[in-house]
């Protein structure tokens, strides 16, 4: 095992999963899902909890262990809204959600293609976006969460280094490109406040400034 893999190793292990969580893993297994690692999960819901989210959009369900984190951390009285284009994920998802001890009122599934649902969305209307979707799609995803998210509010993008090679000149495959120019649309804009961590596969966090008043 490398240094690196260690460490991410031992980050998963400090944060530790309870026995529902460790089962949904194992059915994401099952139905060719890969969730976010337990450590990026657990900045996820942190970020979800201190920023008191009440509607989270989430672009990319799987089978719903992304999704427990933010329906546990975010406003009891909050709205996870979470795309996915497998109608059987989400038919598992629900049940996960249940299982969590949430109501469905709590949750609004969205069966679709992505870049289809996302225009139909609300400008401005939520509190958190988190995307965790088509890696070769993310730039296009994020152009569209930013849109959505009210001032104030914030945007995570999963998978933000494309397992190390966006720093690899030589890398130009889909999803490498791909969050390139996610990174390049983010730095481009001097109203955007983010940070880039190295948790998990990289996670971009985003802050949607605040207008001033007029």
């Amino acid at each position: 095992m490398t240094i690196d893999a260690a460490i991410a190793a031992f980050a998963d292990d400090f944060a530790g999963e309870d026995d529902l969580l460790l089962a949904v893993r194992d059915a994401s297994d099952e139905y060719g899902v890969q969730p976010l690692s337990v450590a990026t999960c657990g900045v996820v819901g942190l970020l979800a909890r201190a920023s008191r989210a009440r509607t989270v959009a989430e672009i990319g369900t799987g089978v719903g262990v992304s999704g427990v984190y933010l329906l546990r951390n975010m406003d009891p009285t909050g709205i996870l809204t979470t795309i996915d284009m497998e109608p059987e994920h989400h038919k598992v998802a629900r049940g996960v959600f249940a299982q969590a001890g949430f109501g469905p009122e709590r949750s609004r599934l969205i069966t679709g293609r992505a870049l289809d649902v996302l225009p139909r969305l609300t400008d401005a209307g939520y509190d958190m976006v988190v995307i965790d979707a088509r890696r070769a799609e993310s730039a296009q995803y994020l152009e569209h969460a930013l849109r959505m998210t009210r001032p104030g509010g914030m945007v995570i993008l999963a998978h933000a280094l494309a397992k190390g090679k966006v720093a690899d000149p030589a890398q130009r495959d889909p999803e490498t490109t791909a969050a390139r120019e996610a990174l390049k649309l983010v730095r481009g804009r001097d109203d955007l406040t983010s940070s880039l961590l190295t948790v998990g596969d990289g996670l971009l966090v985003v802050s949607v400034p605040v207008k001033a008043a007029s």
